[in-house]
């Protein structure tokens, strides 16, 4: 017997459901238009040349276990023992899914604030579907994203009242969709809502588009990153690739004449790296880092299954580099400028799947040089 080995690629699914009507209405933002947040106002850049920060998604958890504090822990650890005080990380960007399968405010101790105690850096944040969600059931009533903003998009730093044991303080971002301006990058952080595949409504697609018009004018001094929940291009089984994602941004490109530089998601509980190559000659890699504690990890799909689908002209130019569907792990992200300009680097850990002393493992590692872009 012959056997064959799977090529994997990203692939949609042959029966995606359309829960449109799961969309929550956003609140009121908590800063001012266009929705930016200054870096070096609330961290301290030591080093003009070189800016290094964690990421990770999909940390939370509803089910007894200590994953949270292992990926939580070996992101803290990582942090402290740096050699050097380059490559010590200065925040955490996170990609929502903070806390499951509600974002209720009882649930952030427990899935949020203990795990992530131990990490000495700041903490910022997308939302993602489970963050945004109401849950029906819920004796006392609350409005979508009410814990997220009181967590991450207060008016100044505070308390936070669910979770008062602890020395974390709120953080104070503008909007749940909103820029980081720091001094090598513009972070343009996206928020797709609930829906299995996302939502973006006309507001903050005007708003996206705007903001990559503001960031080119920096570009290539300072990088362009998008980060979003949903993940526009997956090979796994459970989500497969978001076709309204994958049509919200390549219409905001083509509206704004930019693309960045790279997309970073969560929402899918596994990690992926995919390139996707465009028509003028640009490629943009696609990375998928959602296995930050969730207990649930998703297996990538044989495309040949008849459940997928990978025969699409959207999918024809992206492939995907490299995957890990059975490790938690986490994102160490850098942005250098040096004499030949500027460039990104990744590297991709996954942690001991036993609660060991060990230290994380390096995965993946990519590098994406924006000289002469």
């Amino acid at each position: 017997m012959i056997s064959t080995k799977i090529l994997y690629n990203a692939v949609f699914k042959t029966d995606e459901v359309n829960d449109i009507h799961k969309f929550q209405p956003l609140p009121q933002p908590s800063g001012s238009y266009p929705y930016r947040l200054e870096l070096a106002r609330e961290v301290a850049l030591k080093n003009p040349e070189r800016m290094v920060f964690h990421m990770v998604g999909d940390t939370g958890g509803s089910k007894p276990g200590d994953l949270q504090r292992q990926v939580a822990g070996k992101m803290a650890a990582q942090y402290l023992l740096a050699t050097e005080e380059k490559d010590r990380p200065a925040f955490l960007y996170h990609l929502g899914d903070i806390v499951y399968h509600y974002g209720e405010a009882e649930q952030y101790n427990d899935q949020f604030l203990k795990p992530f105690e131990s990490y000495p850096g700041p903490i910022f944040a997308i939302a993602g579907n489970h963050d945004s969600d109401v849950n029906p059931e819920s004796e006392a009533h609350y409005e979508s994203l009410e814990a997220f903003y009181t967590a991450f998009c207060n008016t100044c730093p505070k308390t936070i009242y669910f979770g008062p044991d602890g020395g974390r303080k709120s953080q104070v971002q503008p909007h749940v969709y909103w820029t980081m301006q720091a001094p090598l990058a513009t972070v343009i952080g996206l928020h797709t809502n609930v829906p299995k595949y996302g939502h973006i409504k006309e507001e903050q697609r005007n708003w996206f588009i705007k903001e990559l018009q503001h960031a080119a004018r920096f570009h290539p001094d300072k990088a362009i990153i998008v980060c979003m929940h949903h993940a526009p291009y997956s090979a796994d089984v459970n989500h497969g690739s978001s076709l309204p994602m994958i049509e919200f941004l390549d219409s905001a490109y083509e509206e704004a004449g930019v693309k960045p530089d790279i997309v970073f998601s969560g929402h899918v509980h596994n990690y992926q790296r995919f390139n996707k190559q465009y028509n003028d000659g640009k490629t943009v890699p696609y990375i998928v880092a959602g296995a930050g504690g969730f207990d649930e990890l998703h297996q990538l799909a044989n495309p040949y299954d008849p459940m997928f689908c990978m025969e699409s002209k959207l999918l024809n130019q992206v492939q995907l580099e490299n995957y890990c569907d059975n490790r938690h792990g986490f994102l160490k992200v850098a942005v250098d400028k040096d004499a030949d300009g500027l460039r990104i680097s990744g590297e991709y850990y996954t942690i001991p799947q036993q609660n060991t002393i060990e230290g994380p493992v390096l995965f993946d590692h990519f590098t994406v040089n924006l000289a002469g872009r």
